[in-house]
C-alpha cells in the first residue's frame, strides 16, 4: 500500500513539472554589402542616361563618374558611397540645356524607377 502511495505521489510530482521551451534565437539581420548597393546604383544610373538617349562617353566606375551627351547637353552622373553605406547619386547638366530643359528631370525619374522608387 505504501508503495502505491509513493508511486502516485511521485507521478503527481513529475507531472507537475513545467517544461519551458528554449527562447527563440534573436533575428539575424543581414546587410547588403556596400559594393552591391553601389553596383545597383551604378547600373541604374547608366541605364537612366541610356533611357533618355544620352550617348555615354565616359564610365569611370572607380571614380564614380558617368558622362555623356545628348542634343548639345553634357550630362554627368556622380556616385559616391557614404560612410553609412548609402550611395549618393547626383546628375548634372551643362551646355545647351535650353534644347531640352526637362532632360535632367527625366533622367532622375528614370533612375528612381530603376531603383524601385
Amino acid at each position: 500500500m505504501i508503495k502505491i502511495i509513493l508511486i502516485t505521489v511521485s507521478s503527481l510530482l513529475i507531472s507537475a513539472c513545467t517544461y519551458y521551451p528554449p527562447a527563440p534565437a534573436p533575428a539575424v539581420y543581414t546587410t547588403i554589402n556596400k559594393t552591391s548597393k553601389f553596383d545597383q546604383s551604378w547600373s541604374a544610373a547608366v541605364g537612366a542616361l541610356a533611357d533618355q538617349g544620352v550617348r555615354i562617353s565616359v564610365q569611370d566606375r572607380d571614380a564614380g563618374i558617368i558622362q555623356g551627351m545628348q542634343n548639345g547637353i553634357t550630362v554627368t552622373g556622380n556616385l559616391q558611397t557614404q560612410a553609412d553605406g548609402r550611395v549618393r547619386v547626383e546628375f548634372n547638366t551643362a551646355g545647351a540645356t535650353k534644347n531640352d530643359p526637362t532632360l535632367i528631370e527625366r533622367i532622375t525619374r528614370a533612375y528612381n524607377g530603376r531603383m524601385g522608387r
